[in-house]
């Protein structure tokens, strides 16, 4: 794949990550606007908590993409070496991050979220590991 390719990959996946995850803090939104208990109640603050992060973490991680994507098309190719490794990894960082928090609020146990919260530091790794390699291409020399 390309650079330029890979510049509309991410582009794409951004924007579409963008309008989900907007769409689930619209949803918590209308949660917390219709006093849903299974949403506010005490006893839910884990869900809460997990949901919220898995909206702002996916948010975020969107804008990267979209970041990323220009960055792409602004870098000559032969700067960022491991495009495929970086694209892979960033865009399994975005799934894993907020779906392992979205996964650990539907199910917990006595305020400890469910074990989907186990793929929260796999998707950290490999967005540091995107994050790393991003970095060193856009710092070296053209």
């Amino acid at each position: 794949m390309t650079a330029p390719e890979y510049s509309r990959r991410h582009l794409r996946f951004g924007w579409w990550s963008l309008l989900l995850f907007a769409t689930l803090g619209l949803l918590l939104e209308s949660l917390q606007g219709f006093k849903v208990r299974a949403y506010l109640d005490v006893s839910n603050e884990t869900r809460r908590l997990m949901w919220t992060l898995a909206h702002a973490h996916g948010t975020l991680l969107a804008l990267v993409h979209v970041i990323f994507g220009l960055t792409m098309r602004a870098t000559p190719p032969t700067v960022m070496p491991h495009l495929h490794l970086i694209s892979s990894s960033l865009i399994a960082a975005s799934v894993l991050l907020p779906g392992g928090f979205f996964l650990g609020g539907i199910a917990f146990y006595s305020g400890d979220p469910g074990l989907g919260i186990l793929l929260v530091p796999i998707g950290g790794v490999l967005l540091l590991f995107a994050v790393f390699w991003i970095a060193r291409g856009s710092s070296a020399r053209r």
